[in-house]
């Protein structure tokens, strides 16, 4: 059985849990050190989830962020960084943080719910269709400030 839980307090566990999964998300991304994590998990514009497995010893098997912020037209909410450990895919384990990410944004009041996903990773473009989630005819931005450092040109 699978359970997911809001990160409160960062440990070792969580920490080397997610020295484990991020590269699995980002080749590009150093896992985020104890810091970082309980910013996260303490920020009010984020939530933090994990899912474990119950079954084995409460092992982290994934994690997601949810972020949500007040806007001129209401509050919205994206998931971000989805991440199922190469070994518990197949198993339910990103619909449970979905929806356990939709129920909180649900319950504080979003109007809408984003992410994005990337074409390459098929089964969960599939896992996002199932829930609800409809592809939007939009341009995805991004400015990156490493290769832009001298700032905006005009």
């Amino acid at each position: 059985m699978v359970s997911v839980s809001e990160v409160r307090n960062v440990d070792d566990e969580i920490v080397e849990a997610f020295a484990r999964l991020i590269p699995q998300l980002s080749r590009s991304s150093p896992p985020p050190d104890q810091a970082t994590l309980q910013a996260i998990a303490d920020s009010e514009a984020s939530t933090l989830l994990i899912a474990r497995d119950d079954d084995d010893a409460g092992t982290i098997l994934g994690s997601m962020t949810l972020a949500m912020f007040r806007i001129p037209t209401g509050l919205r909410a994206w998931i971000e960084d989805v991440v199922v450990d190469e070994n518990a895919r197949g198993k339910g384990v990103g619909r449970l943080l979905n929806e356990r990410a939709l129920e909180i944004a649900r319950d504080a009041g979003a109007k809408t719910v984003d992410l994005t996903s990337r074409p390459s990773r098929e089964a969960a473009n599939r896992l996002y269709q199932r829930l609800g989630f409809v592809a939007r005819e939009t341009n995805v931005y991004r400015y990156s400030m490493a290769e832009n450092s001298a700032g905006p040109t005009s």
